[in-house]
């Protein structure tokens, strides 16, 4: 089964946590096991795992990234966007995570966020559920 989530961004930059938005999903299909792939068709967005206890680790992380990727460095993209470009590259556009009784399958600080490098823009999550 292939599912699309839709969101909108606020931001130029923003790790924007998703994981509610698929446990909805999963509960809509009524899906319980399996596996779930996380795809982000964009080429300046991303998907990744990390804490979502503390609001201040994705902003630790987009400042990390920016120091890794100043927003401008003298690219040559003629868009203006390469910075977006690489973080993408550097965090990548799919994660897989178990499902199961009905539940992502995350650790206790787990969640799931959509990084937006090139924003505000709204933008597609494609889904691949395997069952299992």
């Amino acid at each position: 089964m292939i599912l699309t989530l839709n969101i909108q961004t606020e931001r130029q930059i923003q790790f924007k946590e998703i994981t509610p938005d698929l446990q909805r999903l999963l509960r809509q299909h009524n899906i319980s096991e399996g596996t779930l792939l996380i795809f982000v068709p964009h080429t300046t967005a991303a998907v990744t795992i990390n804490e979502n206890a503390d609001p201040d680790v994705a902003t630790d992380m987009i400042n990390g990234l920016n120091k890794l990727v100043p927003l401008d460095d003298r690219y040559l993209h003629r868009e203006g966007n390469s910075a977006a470009h690489i973080k993408s590259s550097l965090i990548g556009a799919t994660e897989q995570v178990i499902i199961h009784q009905g539940e992502l399958l995350l650790g206790t600080w787990q969640g799931i966020y959509f990084c937006e490098f090139d924003g505000p823009r709204a933008r597609k999550i494609h889904l691949k559920v395997s069952a299992g």
